[in-house]
């Protein structure tokens, strides 16, 4: 495999290009609409066909990039990108428009390959930060709708759309020149794949988060330009500037992402990005003026573009083994999270006259994904410690107030012979063995009362009437208000000592 660095740095520019094609369409809209007649449903439509393929493709592209390699994929789809690219520059109808579009949507495609091939260069405490460099690439779309307008101005935008089949061609020779040959591969099949995954509920929560940070992105890149300009009266360079400024941040914010969910715990993370996804959806719902539209909307490229981040670093920590499928479901979900905001936004304004239901939409939906990532994250804790007690070589017995027996792990059943099932519902006398009298035992849990805790020999007896010694420490477990709620017992069998 060549350097990592290197692959980082060509998919990286691949994936950069890929996008800058993906908006030609969006971004051009305000000048195509002067050529070619469209009504508002048919403009917002054809702004957001290029997401349909692009989101559906990511799943097999994710796979094949697995099987194939970043090389031989991105190679492909950039080649594959210049019919699209010159057939638009032609176009002259709706129809040509939606044709064009739709293969369009191969440029969006092209994120599954880097997330799918570059954890593969590089350890798994640098995931979510390399994963974030790589969404870098997303910036493409900035660029595109910056400077397309203004090139456009000058040479008309058919003669825009034509100079990106120059910028194809120069990548396509490079990814020829300088992609890895010898990228490690995996040969399983796709239904193999998604039959060890589909009933997986982190997959579709993860599913669900990219949904809206990814599908908030790829969403307010698609509809700004022209909603600019119909609601707030902008110009087409202006209104391309701001949404230009808007995609720069949720863009170079991905990698700070990955940075702080590689160092911290990426569920904390999740939680201030739904919240303040959740706050920003309920500020533009609400907002009167451009200046306060201007707040909700840079609020929200913030937070998304760290959510991002944040979400690709999950992703392999979770289906290391299934990386290229689950890579590609999560940023297809992403891609047509992207695909309905732009159809809703017309339809709500066409009934309503105005957009608030929309965005107030996209605030619940933030709402409902900041109380799943609290469920997750305290699922994760109690898997942690359920992980830590299973692997602990002390036998460890946890009972309620009344001693009866709730949990056990594996080292008890090694220690005492009984079954976890045995012991579950018994009480903890069952392991008595008859050498203490009732003062010890008087003595024990009165030191257990006092100081919350005691610890000592105990002789008690195994499953095939054999008595042993073994040092004990039984400690309690209080609520909020001091009320004992269960104790725990952690001991060792000291026969051979």
């Amino acid at each position: 495999m060549k350097k990592p660095n290197v692959q980082l740095t060509l998919q990286t520019s691949s994936l950069f290009i890929g996008f800058m094609v993906w908006v030609l369409i969006s971004s051009l809209m305000p000048f195509i609409q002067e050529d070619i007649a469209l009504t508002s449903g048919q403009a917002s439509l054809v702004t957001a066909i290029p997401v349909i393929l692009g989101s559906l493709l990511r799943i097999p592209i994710g796979f094949y990039t697995d099987r194939l390699g970043s090389r031989v994929l991105f190679l492909i789809s950039t080649l594959i990108l210049l019919f699209p690219v010159f057939f638009i520059s032609i176009a002259d109808s709706f129809a040509d428009l939606v044709i064009g579009g739709l293969i369009l949507g191969v440029g969006g495609a092209t994120f599954s390959i880097g997330v799918t091939s570059l954890p593969k260069y590089f350890p798994k405490e640098k995931h979510g930060f390399v994963n974030g460099i790589y969404g870098v690439g997303n910036i493409g779309t900035a660029i595109t709708t910056f400077t397309a307008p203004i090139i456009a101005q000058n040479i008309g935008w058919e003669s825009t759309v034509r100079l990106f089949i120059i910028l194809l061609l120069i990548f396509a020779a490079l990814i020829f020149i300088f992609g890895d040959r010898n990228e490690v591969t995996a040969k399983k099949s796709m239904s193999e794949q998604i039959k060890g995954v589909y009933r997986n509920t982190t997959l579709w929560f993860l599913s669900l988060f990219y949904f809206i940070t990814f599908g908030a992105f790829v969403a307010f890149t698609m509809f700004l330009p022209s909603f600019l300009v119909d609601n707030f009266g902008l110009n087409p360079v202006d209104a391309g500037i701001r949404t230009a400024i808007f995609i720069a941040i949720a863009t170079l914010l991905r990698p700070i992402g990955g940075l702080l969910a590689d160092k911290f715990d990426p569920f904390i993370i999740l939680m201030f990005v739904f919240a303040g996804v959740t706050f920003s959806g309920i500020l533009l719902s609400f907002s009167p003026s451009i200046g306060w539209y201007t707040v909700g909307a840079l609020a929200v490229g913030v937070t998304v573009g760290i959510g991002n981040g944040t979400i690709f670093k999950l992703v392999p920590l979770y289906f290391s083994n299934q990386a290229g499928i689950v890579n590609g479901i999560v940023s297809a979900m992403g891609g047509l999270g992207g695909f309905f905001p732009p159809l809703l936004l017309t339809t709500v304004d066409n009934i309503t006259g105005h957009h608030s239901i929309a965005f107030m939409l996209l605030s619940e939906f933030a709402l409902v994904s900041f109380v799943i990532v609290i469920f997750m994250y305290y699922q994760d804790r109690m898997n942690i410690e359920r992980q830590i007690i299973e692997g602990a070589t002390e036998g460890i017995m946890v009972t309620n107030k009344h001693l009866d027996i709730q949990n056990v792990n594996p080292a008890f059943t090694r220690l005492t012979g009984y079954a976890k099932e045995e012991a579950i519902g018994e009480k903890t006398n069952f392991l008595k063995s008859g050498k203490h009298d009732s003062a010890f035992y008087e003595k024990m849990w009165w030191a257990i009362e006092e100081n919350g805790f005691w610890e000592g020999e105990i002789w008690n007896k195994r499953k095939n009437g054999e008595v042993y010694p073994g040092w004990i420490t039984i400690s309690t477990i209080k609520n909020n208000t001091g009320d004992i709620k269960q104790y725990i017992a952690r001991f060792t069998d000291t026969s051979q000592k």
